[in-house]
């Protein structure tokens, strides 16, 4: 529990009412009770504020004659909501903690304050930062290092040689440093020779990285991922990517070998990235975009056509087809008429 005037504190807010009132989760407008935070930053549900009977709920000036509630006052509802939901949300975790089950390998560095739950493997040569929880079942490889604060969350995969910076969050079922998908043909359709692949995965600090995620490694440099980057589930990262600092990334992007993402860039849900291409800082890729050539300049880009109906779909498929054609009729009826 919290009372109002620690949050309010903490996040920076003006207080308006109970000062000792207390909250211990969080909820949505309709769904809280007196004991949750909520918040509202869309006109959209501003219905539901005058329903609510939240403990408190974080909003800015826009919505306070909808509310007489206890309140919190910001200028932006969304981040103090994030703000406010990470130091309710806390969950304390037993530190200096290693389950029986584990089994740490030679020459492993284990800084104090960390936990590590059952079923974990750590192999030679690894370091742990402080305070770093490793959850069940996962595997960390030979000479990986982890730094300070970070959270492995059950059956994270971590492969030899990969370097993870401090503050990091990696959930279940990512593989992090998997091989890369490299093949030569042989001669005569005979089929593919394996490339090693010799580099390691960088990862920075700050970055959260999302469920069923895989980053592979590097074929000869390493894949790099910057600062405060942001990769939701299931994204696909292949070998010698790099990240620029505080790029966001969304469900189901696919990323080929070799491309350079700039800083502060967003990928949209379902994005797929050719390979050998650079993309530059502050650029906005929206959902199921297929980037097909290096983007030079900051803004917005988008490919294909919104969903509509199936039979008006027929019929613009039918119309593109015949692009071509009408192009260079319409080019030859512009020449005739120029030249009459």
């Amino acid at each position: 529990m919290i009372s109002l005037q620690e949050l309010a504190q903490a996040i920076g807010a003006k207080l308006l009412g109970d000062p000792a009132h207390q909250v211990d989760g969080c909820a949505g407008l309709l769904s809280a009770g007196t004991t949750d935070l909520s918040f509202i930053y869309n006109k959209k549900y501003e219905s539901e504020l005058s329903q609510s009977k939240a403990g408190v709920v974080i909003l800015s000036e826009d919505f306070l004659d909808g509310f007489s509630g206890n309140a919190l006052l910001v200028s932006n509802p969304y981040l103090a909501y994030a703000k406010a939901a990470n130091i309710i949300c806390q969950k304390s975790v037993e530190k200096d903690y290693t389950h029986s089950t584990a089994v740490i390998g030679a020459h492993v560095s284990i800084a104090k304050d960390c936990s590590i739950g059952a079923n974990v493997v750590i192999a030679d040569n690894v370091e742990l930062g402080t305070g770093s929880k490793i959850g069940a079942g996962c595997f960390i490889g030979e000479n990986v290092c982890i730094g300070e604060g970070a959270t492995l969350f059950p059956n994270v995969t971590i492969n030899d040689g990969t370097k993870v910076g401090s503050n990091v969050t990696i959930h279940s079922g990512a593989v992090i440093g998997s091989d890369g998908f490299g093949y030569a043909p042989l001669p005569n359709k005979e089929g593919w020779l394996k490339i090693p692949q010799v580099g390691c995965v960088v990862i920075g600090d700050n970055v959260d990285i999302g469920a069923n995620t895989t980053i592979d490694c590097g074929a000869l440099e390493n894949t790099i991922i910057g600062n405060g980057v942001k990769i939701d589930n299931q994204v696909m990262i292949a070998h010698n990517v790099e990240i620029g600092e505080h790029t966001a990334i969304a469900g189901c992007t696919g990323i080929a070998g070799s491309t350079k993402i700039g800083k502060h860039c967003t990928l949209a849900g379902g994005v797929g990235l050719v390979g050998h291409i650079n993309i530059a800082d502050g650029v906005h890729v929206t959902g199921m975009t297929m980037v097909t050539h290096s983007i030079k300049k900051a803004g917005a880009y988008s490919s294909g056509t919104p969903f509509q109906a199936n039979s008006d779909w027929l019929k613009n498929a039918v119309r593109f087809k015949q692009l071509d054609k009408l192009t260079k009729k319409i080019n030859q009826l512009i020449k005739a008429q120029k030249d009459s």
